[in-house]
């Protein structure tokens, strides 16, 4: 079964006016409001992982649009989380713009398709334009949340 947008990423798993002034804030940023939201997360390594999945090429998708995302051994389940930055910043994107939504999935290690099932999921959400200027305009998370988890069915 596929999961859906709205199974892996809670209201509570929305955060608007994240700082950071460079990819690697941001990822630092990220990682902690993670582990806080997650017991079973630690900073250091989620940062890790993040950063170097940033290694093998950014996950700067165009559009300011960011979807980091890496396996973990310590995950027991799919754990999403979206972000919108205080600024954007550079993210080494493939359209060169900077990054201001920023959509994090960390998976089990063995939920490889699930991870690219979730990806082409967020990645074609995030494709549309009025849903990103809908993104980035709202301020409450619970709308946020609905923005970006309602189905495009």
């Amino acid at each position: 079964m596929i999961a859906t947008l709205s199974q892996v990423i809670s209201p509570g798993c929305i955060f608007i006016d994240v700082p950071g002034t460079s990819k690697k804030k941001v990822l630092q940023n990220i990682s902690q409001i993670l582990s806080e939201y997650s017991s079973e997360l630690d900073a250091d390594v989620v940062f890790e992982n993040l950063i170097n999945r940033e290694r093998l090429g950014s996950t700067g998708f165009g559009n300011g649009v960011a979807i980091p995302h890496c396996r973990l051994s310590v995950c027991k389940q799919i754990t999403g989380a979206f972000f919108r930055l205080e600024t954007p910043v550079d993210f080494d994107s493939v359209d060169n713009r900077p990054v201001d939504l920023v959509v994090v999935l960390l998976v089990p290690e063995e939920q490889v398709q699930g991870h690219l099932d979730l990806l082409s999921q967020i990645a074609e959400k995030l494709s549309v334009e009025t849903t990103r200027s809908r993104l980035r305009t709202l301020q409450d998370t619970i709308d946020i949340h609905r923005e970006f988890t309602q189905s495009s069915a």
